[in-house]
């Protein structure tokens, strides 16, 4: 039993790193494009639109798992300048400040930078036609 649930382990990192990479460009959408802002746009070329075009493009990058370890690198860094440029001076306490989000979504990305993005990505598919490759050339 529990071979086949670690048999689904790169399956479901891919589900994951998708469905935060919908979360991720979903928020670049509302802040660059005013695309379902919810009661946040920011202005253009303020820090948090900056952020918006971050998130947008490699929320995208991330979505389909192009270059994920650099790519969740990054976005874990934007995500801990997010906590403590607007929510640390409020309150150390994420409950009390709001940050829950940007800390969980920091967490998360620097874990997809030691995992990778999975078997359903183009980081996968890249790493197979290389391989094939290889084998090719070898004989």
């Amino acid at each position: 039993m529990m071979k086949q649930i670690s048999n689904l382990q790169p399956y479901l990192l891919s589900l994951l790193r998708i469905a935060l990479g919908l979360v991720i460009f979903s928020f670049g959408l509302a802040k660059v494009f005013h695309f379902h802002p919810g009661p946040f746009t920011p202005p253009m070329g303020s820090l948090a639109w900056v952020a918006g075009v971050i998130e947008l493009i490699l929320g995208f990058l991330f979505l389909i798992g192009f270059q994920t370890r650099v790519v969740a690198f990054i976005l874990s860094g934007e995500m801990a300048v997010a906590y403590f440029v607007a929510h640390f001076s409020k309150s150390f306490f994420p409950t009390e400040n709001g940050g829950y989000a940007a800390a969980v979504y920091c967490f998360v990305f620097l874990y997809f930078v030691t995992s990778g993005a999975g078997l359903i990505s183009v980081d996968a598919k890249l790493r197979t036609t290389a391989s094939l490759r290889n084998d090719r050339d070898v004989q």
